[in-house]
Formats: structure tokens, C-alpha cells, sequence
């Protein structure tokens, strides 16, 4: 960050808080305004924040790659050159030519198109902050409160209750918005994951099914898709179960339950599974058949490679991978436990981990109590509510395949972001909740 950052941050800062106070009447009930100010301003804490532990306390990392060798190149072809500026913006990532190769070879992850994703994000943002980064950082943790918003309104609609305790769930955990705001491909996949949702929940439970949700749930995957693939396969997994249950808890008849079902396992079940089929032919790494592997690939260069490479001593190891689905399926509970409850206090290396540990810690109380205060009999009946089970469905199938790929608590700290909501979601929930949500 430079000194631009204070004079031109604090006049975004400002037009942003004017629309938040225009907006709101618009986007909240009674119940639900007293949260709207506060959850987006601790987002914009969180996007700053982010951006200054990452140049004081690390001395760099992704998000100033996106920023400071990525998107500050589009912005410096747009300067020099509006026409070679606007090539640059959307050549494909790894495809160099001479004409932009002066910026391209500067940009360091030009190869990888997931990153190019937020760098062009970033880039057209640069173009209205004159390429300044808190002020870019703004834009992103508005965006990231916009599906955060969205989850959060439609759950209070569902269990107007419970106000409180799902604006803690769906817009204050300190970590999500540490991580959560700022640029950082994190924010935006998370985001997009909460509108998707929202939208999923929006047709299904309120009957709202129009074209302009349509296309931008369509939008939304394509975003996800874009920047990590594994987080539309792991929702696509929930979904399509919770459409399946959604629909056919709707029929009271016994026999007509039994005549539909194939029909409904047809069109959810397996549309989702065809829909994970399709997307996995771009990227062989998570076909079905690969996914052992890419697991094992990625946990041991987390661990040993990148971990090993930045002097980080926060790696972890759950057991053997071997590359095949029987070693991933061995060590789930241990994926999910890694992911919901540690790092354990004892296991805390620095303090970006400590509050990650009070967290855990946080979830495994509540889960505790979930279990030990409730019977088992109330707890299974609540699961067959399908809203509650999407969550903790989405949440433990995301909290194995993250805590089982990674073997290091710097990096799990931040992909784990999407299990949070949606497990403080089922928590809170089923901790006191009665046994069925209305709309």
C-alpha cells in the first residue's frame, strides 16, 4: 500500500457507506436493518486488514500477486496503450504474443487461468481507483457481503427467531472476514457459493423461479468455475440431495411418494451427477477417477513443497495418501476434524493460527453441546428437515475434501472459509430450533 491508498480509499470508503445507507431500506426487514451497516463495515475492516498483515507481517503474498504483479500491468498497457490494454485484459491465460508480451512476462501467474480470473477482476476495478489497492480491496469485500447478505436474509426469513444467532453464523465470524474480504480468490468463490445458495433456497422453498435467477445462478457457477472447480462439485453433491428431499417431503401420500421418486432421483440426483460429469472434462484433475490423486498431489506439495519453501512450520499430516479413493476414504473423519475443530491450542504456531484455534474451538463447544443436550431421536428428526441437512451435508463433505488435500494450517485457514457459514448454519439451527422450518 502506498500513500495514494489514504486519499483515494477514504472517498470510496465514504460513496460506499452513502449507498449502504440507501440500499438498506431496500434490502432488509425490521429485524434485520440493525445488522446491515456493520456487517458490510466489518468487511471493509477486514479487506484493509488483510491487505496490511499481508505487507507488514508476511512482506507479501497473493494478494499483492494479484495486485502489485498482475493487475498493475493491465493497468500500465491501459495507459500506455487503451487497445493493447483491452487485448491484455482478455487474452487467454498462458497464451502470449508480442504485442502484450512486455506486461505478460512481468505478471507471474499468467500461466494459471484461475489466478488471470482475479487478476482481470482486479484490473477493472484498478481502472475507477487509478490502480489503487485498499480502494480495490473495497470493492471486493462489498461484493463478498453481498452473498453473505443474501444467505443471512433468507435464513432470518426461515427462523426469524434466531436473528441473532445467523447474523454471527452468516456475517461475523472473524476468520470468513479476515479472509473472506479482501482480494483473494477466497472472497469471491465465497461469495458467489452464498448467492447460489440463496438462489437454490429462493426458487425451491419461496417458489420464486424467474429468468434474471436463473442467469445469475448460472453467473455465479461460472465464477466458481472459473477460480475452484471443487467448490461447484461439492455443492452441486448437496444440492442436487436437497432438491431431491426438498420435493419429495412435499408429498404426503405414501404411494405417490413411491411412484415419484425415481423421477425425482432422475432429474436431481442424477442431473447432478451428470453436471459433475461435465464440468470435470475441462479439468482431468477432478474427474472421479483423479480425484484420489489430485488430493495426494496437492496435500504433499502444500506440506513439503510450498510448505517447505516458505519456511512455514504449521504443516500437519493426517496418514498416507497413495493416490486412491480407499486412502481418502480411511482418513475422512480425520479430514473433517482437521477442518471443524483444530488447530488444536497446543498445535498454535503464530497469530493468525491463534484466532483460527479459538474458532475451532468455538464450533467443537457447540457441537458438544448439540450432542450432549439433545436427544438422539431430536437430532435425527431435525436432520430430516432438507434445509438443515444441505448445510451440514455441504459443510462436512467440504471440511473432508479441503482438510484432506492441504496437510498445512496457513492454507487450510483460508480454504476452509466456505465450511464456517454453512456449519454455523446447522448448529445454530439445530441447538435450538424447533422441529421443521417455515417460509
Amino acid at each position: 500500500m502506498t500513500f495514494q491508498d489514504f486519499f483515494i480509499t477514504p472517498l470510496y470508503l465514504i460513496l460506499f457507506l452513502i449507498g449502504a445507507y440507501v440500499i438498506r431500506p431496500y434490502a432488509t426487514n425490521a429485524q434485520t436493518s440493525p445488522y446491515f451497516i456493520p456487517g458490510l463495515a466489518i468487511k471493509f475492516v477486514g479487506a484493509i486488514a488483510l491487505g496490511m498483515i499481508y505487507q507488514f507481517y508476511y512482506g507479501g503474498g497473493d494478494t499483492f500477486t494479484y495486485h502489485s504483479h498482475g493487475s498493475r500491468w493491465i493497468w500500465q498497457a491501459f495507459m500506455d496503450d487503451p487497445a493493447v490494454g483491452l487485448d491484455l485484459l482478455f487474452q487467454k491465460a498462458g497464451d502470449y504474443n508480442g504485442k502484450t508480451y512486455p506486461y505478460t512476462s512481468k505478471m507471474w501467474m499468467f500461466r494459471d487461468a484461475a489466478s488471470m480470473f482475479i487478476i482481470r477482476m482486479t484490473a477493472v476495478i484498478d481502472l475507477f481507483t487509478f490502480q489503487t489497492y485498499s480502494a480495490t480491496a473495497l470493492f471486493f469485500a462489498a461484493f463478498a457481503f453481498s452473498g453473505h447478505w443474501v444467505l443471512f436474509s433468507l435464513f432470518q426469513k426461515l427462523s426469524p427467531a434466531q436473528t441473532k444467532q445467523l447474523a454471527y453464523a452468516t456475517l461475523f465470524i472473524p476468520s470468513v472476514v479476515f479472509w473472506g474480504s479482501g482480494i483473494l480468490k477466497d472472497s469471491i468463490t465465497l461469495a458467489a457459493l452464498c448467492w447460489m445458495t440463496y438462489i437454490v433456497l429462493r426458487i425451491s422453498i419461496f417458489n420464486r423461479l424467474s429468468l434474471s435467477n436463473i442467469l445469475l445462478f448460472l453467473l455465479m457457477g461460472w465464477v466458481i468455475y472459473s477460480i475452484k472447480i471443487y467448490i461447484l462439485l461439492c455443492f452441486l453433491v448437496g444440492v442436487s440431495i436437497f432438491l431431491y428431499l426438498q420435493y419429495i417431503s412435499k408429498v404426503r401420500s405414501f404411494v405417490v411418494k413411491l411412484m415419484i421418486a425415481p423421477v425425482l432421483i432422475t432429474v436431481f440426483i442424477g442431473g447432478g451427477y451428470f453436471a459433475m460429469q461435465k464440468i470435470s472434462e475441462d479439468d482431468s484433475r477432478y474427474a472421479l477417477d483423479k480425484i484420489g490423486e489430485t488430493a495426494m498431489i496437492t496435500a504433499y506439495d502444500i506440506r513439503y513443497g510450498w510448505g517447505a519453501r516458505q519456511g512455514d512450520n504449521s504443516g500437519y499430516t493426517l496418514g498416507e495418501l497413495d493416490g486412491s479413493i480407499g486412502s481418502l476414504i480411511k482418513l475422512a473423519p480425520q479430514g473433517v476434524i482437521v477442518t471443524l475443530f483444530r488447530p488444536w491450542p497446543w498445535e498454535v504456531k503464530n497469530p493468525l493460527m491463534l484466532l483460527s484455534a479459538m474458532e475451532s474451538l468455538g464450533f467443537l463447544i457447540l457441537t458438544i453441546r448439540l450432542f450432549s443436550t439433545q436427544k438422539w431421536s431430536i437430532i435425527i428428526k431435525k436432520l430430516n428437515t432438507p434445509i438443515i441437512l444441505f448445510c451440514l451435508s455441504f459443510a462436512l463433505m467440504f471440511a473432508f475434501a479441503v482438510g484432506v488435500s492441504t496437510f498445512n494450517f496457513g492454507t487450510l485457514m483460508r480454504y476452509k472459509i466456505p465450511v464456517m457459514p454453512f456449519y454455523g448454519l446447522f448448529l445454530v439451527l439445530c441447538i435450538k430450533r424447533p422441529n421443521h422450518l417455515t417460509p
